[in-house]
């Protein structure tokens, strides 16, 4: 299959309508996590919270790849979606954009290396290990993962793993199915 590069009028859309119903989801999900983080960090397990919860704040991207199979999809879609998040007033302001940025890069590695031509559980599973690597990067460097002992650092980066893997990779997968189902992205 050949990826078309050029973008039309119906890829946009999706990709805004992703993006925007995405990031109501991500400000739903800052919510969550607030109970999340006091509930873990009475346990002295605060940060774990981030990481359950990051496959959530990362579903605009794939959806958006696998939806219009489109290069540059999963970046558009994660950084509208972090825009989205911040009008609502979300409690990351600002940086869910960049976050939003960041996590749809990371999101569009596993795409490109498949060359962008698959956009089936191939490509969920390599965008997840890449996401997966690129986030937890991002992590070390603004949120102090950094300071963390090797074996704590392990069980985040494997519970980012996971989280991403089910929302990103397999709910994505099964929305994306019933999308398909529905006929409204019937591919001339």
């Amino acid at each position: 299959m050949t990826v078309k590069r050029s973008y039309t009028l119906r890829d946009i859309i999706f990709i805004a309508l992703i993006g925007i119903f995405c990031g109501a989801i991500f400000f739903g999900t800052d919510i969550i996590y607030n109970f999340l983080k006091l509930g873990l960090s009475a346990l002295g397990l605060g940060p774990v919270a981030n990481d359950l919860l990051l496959g959530l704040w990362m579903i605009a991207g794939p959806l958006a790849a696998m939806v219009t199979q489109k290069i540059g999809a999963s970046i558009l879609a994660e950084t509208i979606g972090g825009a989205v998040e911040a009008l609502l007033g979300g409690q990351f302001g600002a940086s869910a954009i960049l976050s939003g940025f960041i996590q749809g890069f990371g999101n569009e590695l596993g795409f490109a290396f498949t060359g962008y031509k698959r956009f089936d559980k191939l490509g969920l599973l390599f965008s997840t290990i890449t996401s997966t690597i690129v986030t937890f990067a991002w992590s070390l460097f603004n949120e102090g993962y950094g300071s963390y002992k090797i074996g704590f650092l392990l069980l985040l980066v494997f519970v980012r793993f996971l989280s991403i893997g089910f929302f990103a990779g397999v709910v994505v997968y099964w929305v994306n199915k019933l999308i398909e189902r529905s006929g409204i992205t019937h591919r001339d």
